[in-house]
């Protein structure tokens, strides 16, 4: 089994502050795979402690968490005190992760926001 190291930067968001993206902005996620780019739940069961995500922005510094999955939903958890998703990413384990697709991530506003997959390959 092999990890993943993914990154997602802010994509075209029309009616936001966001509306022409942001390069600067977005996740890198360290995940397992299946040959099709989908989130690989049985290799994260084996590997679920060196699944991270880290979100930066220019703003502000980063904030480190981890990939999560409670049944068939995953998000992104930055507090392991709280029993809350701090970022559902919607339908994640839908999500093909290949470059150029998207994602849509809710902020912790509570707003959807869709980013780019920019790159995907092996992590070391």
């Amino acid at each position: 089994m092999s990890l993943s190291r993914i990154v997602m930067r802010l994509a075209r968001n029309p009616g936001t502050e966001f509306a022409g993206g942001d390069d600067h902005r977005g996740y890198a996620l360290t995940a397992p795979l299946t040959e099709d780019g989908l989130l690989d739940a049985a290799a994260y069961g084996k590997a679920k402690d060196a699944c991270h995500v880290r979100r930066f922005a220019p703003d502000e510094d980063p904030v480190d968490g981890r990939l999560a999955r409670r049944g068939a939903r995953w998000f992104f958890d930055y507090d392991d005190s709280q029993d809350v998703d701090d970022e559902p990413v919607h339908r994640l384990g839908e999500h093909r992760f290949a470059v150029g697709e998207y994602v849509t991530v809710t902020d912790e506003d509570g707003r959807p926001l869709t980013y780019k997959v920019v790159e995907v390959q092996k992590a070391s």
